[in-house]
């Protein structure tokens, strides 16, 4: 089976190149190539975008009379995605770039802009130079300057690296542990007088109460309770009498005392001495031709062993 792509061809041995006729073709003969946009651009005629490296099948010519260094300049013809029209541009050998000619605009071409104004700059301050020497010598004072400022700059990180070099990491390490420790010691100390300084303050005011406690528990001497006087029944006055209601006669007087338990007295020493004709010795009284004190507090409440039978 043949091959479908052939590789090597077959030269019969009268083979003459000579004889063979050359093709006679015009200088600004198109061929058609495949490529791709070398840069952004926006159609003139319907504003559509056409980004770089969209595929085209454009048609390539040789620049007459143009060239760079003896290199040929081609110009390619594309057209719009949208609205079909032709667009043009061609090749700038001496920028390494490609140069728009029409049916288009370069969109983002900042950088271009930048570079072409620099060596605007450049080509201008070359032909003052020329002209004034002043001007010269002030513009290598300006670049010694500018270029010891760039060495100044570049010696900094020199020597940061350099002081980095000499510093002792495990040193450093060394150094903030021990820092930590300090620092977590005092705090600890810290809590300690706290807590102390707080469990003082608590047995202090413990103390405090229990000695307020005990001067409230201090026993007082007792009052003299009051006896009843048995005959104040009869110094008061009668109240008046009121009609019971027809009511009170069945059911009775609600929340009242009964009329006759003030007629019940207890009986006392005191009464039994006075009903056989004793009377106890009245405070101050005369003993043995003397004045007898007051009784103390406690024989106040004592009353006397009932005496014998009188005859």
């Amino acid at each position: 089976m043949l091959e479908r792509k052939v590789l090597d061809k077959y030269y019969p041995p009268d083979f003459d190149p000579s004889k063979i006729p050359k093709l006679k073709l015009p200088k600004d003969w198109q061929y058609v190539v495949r490529l791709t946009a070398p840069f952004n651009m926006r159609c003139k005629t319907c504003g559509e975008y056409v980004y770089r490296g969209k595929k085209f099948s454009a048609r390539k010519e040789t620049v007459q009379n143009e060239s760079y260094l003896g290199l040929p300049i081609f110009r390619f013809y594309i057209k719009c995605t949208r609205c079909l029209a032709e667009i043009a541009f061609k090749t700038d050998p001496e920028n390494t770039d490609y140069t728009m000619e029409h049916g288009a605009t370069r969109n983002f071409q900042a950088e271009k802009l930048l570079e072409e104004e620099e060596k605007r700059v450049q080509k201008e301050r070359e032909d003052e130079e020329l002209n004034n020497p002043m001007k010269v010598l002030e513009s290598r004072t300006k670049d010694s300057k500018l270029e010891m400022e760039v060495l100044e700059s570049l010696q900094e990180p020199k020597g940061l690296s350099q002081r980095r070099a000499h510093v002792d990491f495990e040193a450093m390490l060394r150094q903030h542990r021990l820092s930590e420790e300090e620092r977590q010691r005092q705090e600890q100390e810290e809590d300690e007088r706290e807590t102390a300084a707080l469990v003082e303050e608590s047995r202090k005011r413990r103390l405090l109460e229990d000695s307020d406690s005990e001067e409230d528990t201090t026993p007082t001497q007792p009052q003299p309770a009051l006896q009843p006087n048995p005959t104040a029944i009869l110094d008061e006055t009668p109240k008046a009498k009121r009609k019971a209601e027809s009511w009170e006669r069945s059911v009775g007087a609600l929340g009242s005392r009964p009329q006759l338990s003030g007629l019940v007295v207890k009986k006392t020493g005191l009464d039994s001495i006075i009903r056989r004709g004793r009377a106890p010795p009245l405070p101050g009284a005369m003993k043995n031709g003397q004045a007898a004190g007051p009784a103390p507090p406690d024989a106040q409440h004592v009353l006397p062993e009932p005496a014998g039978r009188v005859f």
